[in-house]
């Protein structure tokens, strides 16, 4: 079973972008709600998600935290795009860039749209103890602030805040 152990931060400053090695436009929605993974009525979020010239179907276990299930599939691009018209909430628009730091990958998150002015960074770890550098551009650790879980932005967009 697919695992992803990923730790999330705020970011401070604009210090990160000179490191950035690549950019990637994504789009995502969800096929279910905060509400339905809030009262319990579903166990797992479903995402689909656009990225650059690819799309993918992703499945993850409801649990707050740094450790939880997850399924990711390749899709066809037309098919993530009709999907994405079936989605509640809004749809989550962001540029994902990916800097490097003491040798281990930061996927930084630019929003656009309702979600304009957030910007956060993910490392994800082989395991939830694993010792890691910090970037000295992050702040705050959200990890366990699900606010900042894309699927409630898609709900409840930062603007809004």
């Amino acid at each position: 079973m697919p695992i992803e152990i990923e730790r999330k931060f705020l970011v401070t400053d604009d210090r990160w972008r000179a490191a950035a090695h690549k950019v990637v436009p994504m789009a995502q929605g969800y096929i279910n709600d905060q509400a339905a993974m809030d009262s319990g009525a579903q166990r797992a979020s479903v995402r689909v998600r656009i990225a650059g010239d690819e799309a993918f179907l992703n499945i993850k276990s409801r649990a707050v935290g740094h450790t939880r299930q997850e399924f990711d599939y390749p899709v066809p691009l037309a098919d993530a795009r009709a999907l994405l018209a079936l989605c509640v909430g809004g749809t989550i628009d962001k540029q994902r860039h990916y800097v490097e730091h003491a040798g281990r990958l930061w996927e930084v998150d630019e929003f656009l749209g309702d979600n304009a002015g957030l910007v956060v960074a993910e490392i994800e770890l082989g395991r939830a103890d694993e010792a890691f550098e910090r970037p000295d551009w992050i702040g705050a650790e959200v990890t366990d602030d699900v606010r900042y879980y894309n699927l409630a932005l898609a709900s409840h967009p930062f603007s809004c805040w």
